[in-house]
């Protein structure tokens, strides 16, 4: 599948702005579910912008903004082809739920890539005894790792209402599992929590999903499973992510991998304004 991405992001200071330091995370990965073809970046005011792989091997764009400025927009445009390389069999059970304790034990020693991150707690998901009660029970009578991950995925979709706006971007976990609401973003901090209660290795993904009428950003989550790797879960949907699904980046929670962050002197309110378009690219070969 062939999609054009466009991201832009608007943002109008309240006073002049200097000193400006600012991250993009906005480039998706290459790997074998999807190839990015071309990605452009232009950002107003013009600025040098340098790049770099962060902790989590993630592209990240950065420049810094000496000059005052009362806006900044940054847009970027970007061709993927995307394909469901992926996709696992729902019905597969490739890892007993006996493996977790020699699961834990192997992140601990760091015998498998960075899993031991993804079992800790992070900055928007805690530790919760009534997290573990609630994958517990939504998990029992499993005994595979995938299935009861996947039956983690689906509890989360139906105990949460989506509903817009009634989240922001720093929401913890408790607060969106409280109210039982939130949006994609809350629904896969939920989903990590619970499969890291249960010692399953989960983390964040932030990317875009091609669907009439979601003009946004998208948020799921993965799972370690031994001798496989890691898999998607989108709790939001109920289903694994496949071709319409573009990955940008991966961390703890939604903390480690906003599209756009920054830091600057001068201003005491901002509002910004975001606007994204996904679409299939149709008629290429």
């Amino acid at each position: 599948m062939k999609l054009l991405i466009r991201h832009r992001t608007r943002c109008r200071y309240s006073a002049p702005a200097k000193e400006s330091f600012n991250e993009l995370r906005l480039q998706p990965v290459s790997n074998e579910h999807q190839t990015c073809e071309d990605f452009q970046l232009r950002i107003e005011p013009q600025v040098a912008v340098r790049r770099c792989l962060d902790f989590y091997r993630n592209r990240v764009h950065h420049f810094d903004l000496a000059a005052p400025h009362t806006a900044l927009v940054v847009g970027s445009r970007t061709r993927v082809t995307t394909n469901r390389a992926n996709w696992l069999d729902p019905d597969a059970t490739p890892t007993p739920l006996t493996r977790l304790p020699e699961l834990a034990r192997m992140a601990r020693m760091a015998r498998m890539e960075r899993c031991f991150d993804y079992l800790q707690s992070s900055d928007q998901i805690g530790s919760d005894p009534a997290v573990w009660r609630l994958a517990v029970d939504a998990t029992a009578g499993q005994t595979d790792l995938w299935q009861a991950a996947q039956a983690l995925n689906r509890f989360v979709h139906s105990h949460l209402t989506y509903t817009p706006r009634s989240t922001h971007a720093t929401t913890p976990m408790r607060d969106a599992l409280a109210a039982r609401v939130g949006v994609c973003q809350d629904f896969a901090h939920v989903l990590i929590g619970m499969c890291r209660s249960l010692q399953i290795p989960a983390l964040y993904v932030s990317g875009y999903l091609c669907t009439p009428g979601a003009q946004a950003s998208h948020a799921w989550a993965e799972v370690f499973l031994p001798d496989i790797g890691w898999r998607s879960l989108d709790p939001t949907h109920a289903r694994q992510p496949d071709e319409r699904y573009v990955k940008i980046a991966v961390g703890r929670d939604h903390a480690d991998v906003p599209p756009t962050r920054g830091h600057c002197k001068g201003v005491t309110q901002r509002t910004m304004d975001v606007d994204v378009s996904v679409e299939e690219i149709l008629g290429e070969g």
